[in-house]
């Protein structure tokens, strides 16, 4: 079995289903494919050789193909010789089986060669992913070579299933899993009866309606994610999200000053690239916090047993967690992680930039070095580091194209569900990359009427020095991004692709599938910001599972802030990078929320018969989807 959990799928589809382009959605990520064609030739029919080019039109130059429909040993051969590394996929079945039964190979036992294709994927040491027909939902054949047909295959399908690790089943396109999914096999998800569905995302009773768009699979589209590139308005080619989930890494807190230990090993999510059919779009009506348990942590904190006024500007947090938690008396978070979004942007947004100075400080945080890993690991939180796609220069043309911006949206998303279902209870999220600034000060102008001026921090050079004439720049082609798309920005997916890019487009499904989640989210800086303001129109309710620690003293922040209606809860000012200061709250968070849970109520606030009742001890809050 492959290090990431699988080794072998079984796609099932019944006609032009698009089980076909699904398999093949599974193997994107892989360098090279084997593509195993078994159809028989038929070059006497036009119709049949013309599917035959499409699906050859659509594999990647570095897939190579090879023609088994000569002989159904072949097949056999071709998974019993193959070595590891290699990752096969064979289409389909259907193809095999009528060769098999064909009268140039008769007789034959064709049990005992079903039996052997069984046997060999069993002990294949190379990763296959197997496409055939389902016949099982079709009406019995009415003549006797439809039948066999039907028969053979059946048994066929059933004995491929007994041996592949995951099976699923592709319905218009739409893929369900009838077999665990290969990220329950990696560990990555829970059972169907637990945080995460069947498909990945809310499960069918749960999370995102999405106006009907989000079904019982729920995750990203992995025909849109699977893409490497993708043409973008205008015709520029520019890179989508990476198709696998980045490692997570668990920082160490250093024991002394001196000692600098990297990050402990971490458990890498490989998942294959799922289609599940969600889509994330304007007026998806997803999950509120529970305002009725905010209101009874209101209450409860009014009656607590302290010396003075109780908890300040702390109390908001208390009712925050109350509210995204679904209780009255809500635990401390215990499983934090940190999603640190590293993706550039070209042209005058980047203006004053170190060349190379954010894959610095990514590959800093990869190593449990600098100031985000040191604060994680103080924090107890791990940290993933997620590779955006580079924006083009927004004063030009388009930042991403749309294509990509639904790939970015549908990874982001992927990214907050599969933190959720692995027990993260609070996501921080974070960027580094250069021109972030001006990109969202673009997103915040676009969105709220802003000036860039207002919006764009000064430009702080190594040595805590200021580059005005960099500031100068990037105000420019902020302003001139704004005029060149005034005519473009008819919705958030336009606002992303012509102004927001990779990283604020990921950003921004993250929000919405830790909202379908029910996950809260820490926002700290210009980034979160801008996907907070944008992730509104998609969906409104996102913007109260988001908490702002501190605006970091930065203008773009402070009016987003206004506008999302979040009111910072400190105000420590402090500049170490996007996230650092959510990650230095958070000790603090936790601290007040632990004491808040612990409290007893004041004896003079007793009830009318005198007594006095303990609050329930504080439970770890929900982590399962909506509806689980």
């Amino acid at each position: 079995m492959s290090d990431d959990g699988w080794n072998r799928i079984l796609v099932l589809g019944g006609i032009r289903s698009g089980k076909s382009e699904y398999a093949e959605s599974l193997v994107a990520a892989a360098p090279t494919v084997r593509y195993v064609a078994t159809a028989p030739g038929h070059e006497a029919d036009p119709e049949w050789q013309a599917r035959i080019e499409a699906h050859r039109g659509r594999r990647p130059g570095s897939w190579t193909t090879e023609e088994v429909g000569a002989d159904p040993s072949l097949l056999v051969e071709v998974i019993s010789e193959a070595k590891p590394g290699e990752t096969l996929l064979v289409d389909d079945l259907g193809g095999w089986v009528s060769v098999l039964l064909d009268p140039a190979h008769q007789p034959a036992d064709d049990t005992a060669t079903i039996s052997e294709l069984a046997a060999a994927i069993r002990g294949s040491a190379a990763r296959l992913v197997l496409v055939t027909p389902e016949v099982g939902l079709s009406l019995v054949p009415t003549t006797p070579i439809g039948r066999a047909f039907a028969d053979a295959l059946g048994v066929t399908n059933q004995a491929v299933a007994r041996e592949c690790d995951a099976v699923a089943l592709v319905v218009a396109g739409q893929p369900t899993w009838l077999k665990q999914r290969p990220s329950d096999i990696a560990g990555g998800a829970a059972s169907a009866g637990g945080a995460a569905s069947a498909g990945g995302a809310a499960s069918a009773g749960g999370a995102a309606s999405a106006g009907g768009a989000a079904s019982a699979g729920g995750a990203a589209s992995g025909r849109e994610s699977a893409r490497t590139d993708v043409t973008g308005v205008g015709g520029a080619e520019r890179e989508a999200p990476p198709v696998e989930t980045p490692e997570v890494l668990t920082p160490v807190a250093a024991p002394t000053p001196a000692a600098r230990p990297g990050p402990a090993d971490g458990a890498t999510m490989m998942l294959p690239i799922v289609e599940t059919g969600l889509v994330i779009q304007p007026g998806m009506d997803l999950p509120m916090p529970d305002e009725s348990a905010a209101e009874a942590a209101r209450d409860r904190l009014a009656a607590l047993d302290v010396p003075g006024a109780g908890l300040g500007r702390l109390e908001p947090l208390v009712t925050f967690a109350a509210a995204t938690q679904g209780t009255g008396v809500p635990a401390a978070w215990r499983s934090p992680r940190v999603l640190l979004l590293h993706g550039d942007h070209d042209g005058g947004a980047s203006a004053g930039a170190l060349p190379g100075e954010s894959a610095r400080r990514a590959e800093q945080a990869r190593a449990g070095q600098g100031p985000l890993a040191r604060l994680a690991a103080e924090a107890g939180a791990d940290v993933q580091v997620v590779r955006a796609p580079t924006a083009a220069a927004i004063e030009d043309g388009p930042a991403l194209g749309v294509e990509a911006v639904e790939a970015a949206l549908h990874y982001g998303w992927r990214l907050a569900e599969e933190a959720a279902a692995s027990g993260v209870d609070v996501i921080v999220l974070a960027a580094c990359g250069a021109g972030t600034e001006a990109a969202a000060a673009a997103v915040l102008a676009a969105t709220s009427g802003a000036e860039p001026v207002r919006v764009l921090g000064r430009v702080v050079t190594p040595g805590r020095g200021v580059d005005d004439n960099a500031w100068m720049a990037r105000c420019a082609a902020v302003r001139d991004a704004l005029h060149r798309s005034r005519r473009e920005l008819r919705g958030p997916i336009e606002i992303l692709a012509e102004l927001g890019g990779g990283d604020i487009a990921i950003a921004t499904g993250i929000l919405l599938g830790a909202t379908a989640r029910r996950t809260p989210v820490l926002l700290d800086g210009p980034v979160g910001v801008a996907a907070g303001l944008v992730s509104r129109d998609f969906a409104g309710q996102a913007r109260h599972w988001c908490l702002l620690p501190d605006h970091n003293g930065q203008p773009a922040v402070r009016l987003g802030a206004d506008v999302l209606g979040l009111e910072p809860v400190l105000d420590l000012r402090l500049d170490l990078g996007e996230g650092a200061t959510a990650l230095t709250a958070l000790p603090l968070l936790r601290a007040t929320l632990t004491v808040a849970a612990s409290l007893s109520g004041h004896p003079a606030r007793s009830d009318d018969d005198g007594s006095y009742a303990e609050p329930e001890p504080a439970g770890p809050g929900p982590t399962a989807p909506p509806g689980a």
